[in-house]
């Protein structure tokens, strides 16, 4: 699912998204510019942590709309069944272990066009998910990952 948030609608989501957002959903704010420093450029709602359940999934989908996806960053520590590389639809997509926090993946397509993806953290109530999607996809979101969970109580707790 893609969609992009008018400047005067903060924290709200393209009409008709409000009730679709749902685990499994990624929202996409496909505008490319030449810098996209400290901007992300879309967010993910996984239904678990397993890696070989749920990245599919979000390939087939950035697939289809910004082409073959060659790498995926994520922060090892907070994926289940983390492997080297998966196929999807026949493509070896691999798969890269950073520490960049469990509040971030990096696509990559092509050899250096990054794009980098809020994860919203499986579990999180409905309503804190679509207001930290809805922030992560503004084309003038300056903020990082981890303070937009923070801000829409969307951040894991320590009993998750």
């Amino acid at each position: 699912m893609t969609g992009s948030d008018p400047p005067s609608a903060a924290r709200h989501l393209p009409g008709g998204v409000h009730e679709d957002v749902r685990p499994g959903y990624a929202l996409l704010r496909l505008r490319t510019t030449e810098s996209r420093e400290g901007v992300l450029d879309g967010a993910w709602w996984p239904r678990s942590r397993d890696v070989r359940a749920e990245l599919p999934a979000l390939v087939d989908a950035l697939t289809g709309h910004v082409g073959p996806i060659t790498r995926v960053g994520l922060d090892a520590a907070a994926w289940d069944g983390l492997t080297t590389r998966i196929v999807v639809d026949g493509r070896v997509v691999h798969i890269d272990s950073f520490a960049v926090g469990d509040d971030t993946v990096l696509i990559t397509r092509g050899d250096r066009d990054v794009f980098s993806l809020l994860v919203v953290p499986p579990g999180t109530a409905p309503e804190a998910a679509r207001a930290a999607m809805a922030q992560a996809v503004r084309s003038d979101n300056t903020t990082r990952a981890e303070q937009i969970l923070v801000a829409t109580r969307s951040a894991p707790t320590s009993a998750e």
